[in-house]
């Protein structure tokens, strides 16, 4: 029986915040630091890029490394939905690499803001409803994460449109042409431009 919501989210949100000290602590680096005096044979794991918690049950993130997946199905994740191309994967088995973790994997692949579709944004979302633990959805950088839930959140009613927007920022849109994409798609006005632009 998987861990209840309750006693998993607290793991979630001590994950994402230890993730997020680390990336600072890294200085965002690439590569595994050492960690000191231990004659360079154990590594502190990096965080993995633009991990967020936009409500319960949920994370969004840009994407895992291989190592990442047994840690994060350790802290409740049961669920990864990876939104890239296999184009993308760069030769990367990411179905093997999640399910050999124990966690459900399922691709609903965005190339861009052509794929932000009605079609993806319900396939999306029908996953969430019906997902047992936490969600992972993640993309290279969350941004494309954020604009499907964002579309997905409005397009079910589950949100207004402008409530979506702030969820989809929330889960990671912060690229100005998705943005722009995901307005259009939700009848919102395009932003003006700031002064001096």
């Amino acid at each position: 029986m998987p861990p209840s919501l309750s006693t998993t989210m607290p793991r979630i949100a001590a994950l994402a915040a230890c993730f997020a000290v680390a990336t600072l602590a890294a200085g965002c680096a690439t590569s595994p630091t050492p960690v000191a005096g231990a004659a360079n044979t154990a590594v502190v794991p990096q965080a993995i890029p633009g991990l967020r918690a936009p409500r319960p049950g949920l994370l969004t993130a840009g994407q895992p490394a291989a190592a990442d997946w047994h840690r994060l199905a350790d802290d409740g994740v049961a669920t990864v939905v990876n939104l890239r191309p296999e184009a993308e994967m760069q030769g990367r088995d990411a179905r093997a690499e999640v399910t050999g973790a124990g966690m459900a994997y399922h691709a609903i692949p965005v190339a861009g803001a052509s794929d932000l579709s009605d079609a993806n944004a319900a396939a999306l979302w029908q996953l969430l409803e019906g997902a047992e633990g936490t969600v992972l959805v993640h993309c290279a950088s969350a941004n494309r994460a954020g604009a499907l839930l964002a579309i997905g959140a409005a397009r079910s009613g589950a949100m207004g449109p402008v409530e979506a927007l702030a969820f989809g920022k929330s889960a990671g849109l912060t690229s100005p042409a998705l943005e722009a994409a995901v307005r259009g798609r939700l009848g919102l006005e395009l932003e003006a431009p700031a002064a001096g632009d």
